[in-house]
């Protein structure tokens, strides 16, 4: 029978286990502190910022809520972030992108103290993640590492194709399956628009992370019997609901879960176990900050 991997429940998991790690900081009188700022007013954004203040709370992490305009000039985004820099209080930064045209998303992930990136997106994060010495893990493949650990799949000696190459997901994904490390040791092949002949490599894959921002692009002809499939994907696309539309994953669920071993849902997969290595990254945060030896999920 396919296992379904409940994203919900592992992530609960670790919001629960992170209680240990926040109370030994508040035993050195230290709370740790999340700045989301967001220069939009797109209703998705807002609210991605809204659960993840909700989740902050549930676990005992403070968060400042900074809202800018979005027609206001780069520089009032660029001198918060500088502001949030220098305040001791806080511990991590996330800007909630997409931010306006007019800002340039590159200067913003840069202007971020790196001791402070909790999405592990400035340079000095991601080289440090490419040299296999991460300070801080990107929240959406850290959190398909922990799916994976829970659902029993190492991924030692595997074949892992990723699918899809974006510095959020993919590029980071496939340098953690392939780290000489634990979770790691796989043989990585990453896949994209241009890939030829995309099915013939994931027929090949024991485990298949699907990142492609394609709806329902991959399906049960284009998978062995058995494999391991992380659905990254979560599109809009119409139907007849009552919303007019429905949420599919870039996975064809269906045939898909008809091949796998283990499978992620859309949504209720990948999605809430972001948002948990969020608050991981910032209760990791405070403590590297403060010196203080926590102890992590």
């Amino acid at each position: 029978m396919t296992e379904i991997i409940d994203g919900n429940r592992v992530a609960q998991s670790i919001r629960d286990d992170l209680s240990e790690a926040i109370d030994e900081l508040e035993d050195a009188d230290v709370t740790p502190t999340l700045a989301t700022v967001l220069m939009s007013d797109d209703p998705a954004s807002e609210t991605y910022v809204s659960m993840k203040q909700d989740d902050c709370a549930e676990v005992g992490i403070e968060a400042i809520d900074v809202e800018i305009d979005p027609d206001a000039p780069a520089e009032e985004l660029f001198d918060e972030i500088d502001r949030l820099n220098d305040d001791e209080n806080v511990n991590g930064i996330l800007v909630q992108m997409p931010v306006p045209d007019h800002v340039d998303k590159q200067s913003v992930l840069r202007r971020i103290d790196p001791a402070k990136d909790v999405d592990g997106f400035h340079p000095e994060n991601v080289g440090r993640l490419v040299a296999g010495d991460a300070r801080y893990k990107p929240c959406t493949p850290h959190g398909i590492q922990k799916l994976l650990e829970d659902a029993g799949v190492d991924p030692e000696g595997k074949d892992a194709v990723v699918v899809g190459r974006s510095d959020i997901v993919g590029k980071p994904m496939a340098n953690l399956l392939v780290q000489k490390a634990e979770g790691g040791n796989a043989t990585v092949t990453v896949c994209h628009s241009r890939t030829d002949d995309l099915a013939a490599k994931t027929r090949e894959a024991d485990i298949v992370v699907a990142a492609a921002g394609v709806p329902e692009m991959i399906d049960g002809d284009m998978l062995t019997d058995g494999v391991t499939v992380i659905d990254v994907g979560i599109n809009r696309v119409d139907a007849d609901t009552e919303k007019g539309y429905e949420l599919v994953g870039d996975v064809d669920f269906e045939s898909a879960k008809e091949k796998a071993n283990a499978i992620t849902p859309v949504p209720g997969g990948v999605g809430p176990m972001t948002r948990a290595m969020l608050l991981y990254n910032t209760v990791k945060a405070t403590g590297l900050q403060h010196n203080v030896d926590v102890t992590l999920p």
